[in-house]
């Protein structure tokens, strides 16, 4: 979900906006979301589909991309997809698990980080009308 991201960018650097935050501490808000993203490793799974048959090398591709564009959510849903259509190996189905627990914690971590800087944002506002 590339727009999940971008939404959870957006809430956080609107927070920070609000707040009368300065252009640096906007920019490291919106690195810290691009980083958290950004820090799904696919090349356990790649290397252990390196070997399979051409079509579950396929299903794989999608999945793998929607990682890397941080739509976790189609990653999931491609990853589950992928070991019900395919006889995959122990060590393909290991690294297809721990791909998809790595993308729900990092759907998890992205919420919890903008609930955070919500509340913060608000709490801030809230301040900053009392003065």
């Amino acid at each position: 979900m590339k727009i999940q991201t971008t939404i959870l960018t957006a809430i956080a650097a609107a927070a920070l906006i609000v707040t009368g935050c300065s252009k640096e501490q906007v920019g490291k808000a919106v690195d810290d979301t691009k980083a958290a993203v950004a820090s799904i490793d696919t090349s356990k799974v790649e290397a252990a589909f390196a070997s399979a048959e051409a079509g579950a090398k396929d299903a794989l591709k999608p999945a793998v991309e929607a990682i890397k564009n941080a739509d976790y959510a189609g990653a999931v849903t491609q990853l589950k997809s992928l070991g019900e259509k395919f006889k995959l190996t122990d060590e393909q189905q290991t690294a297809v698990n721990d791909l998809i627990a790595k993308a729900q914690k990092a759907i998890a971590d992205l919420a919890a980080k903008a609930s955070t800087e919500a509340t913060k944002a608000a709490t801030d506002m809230t301040k900053s009308l009392g003065k």
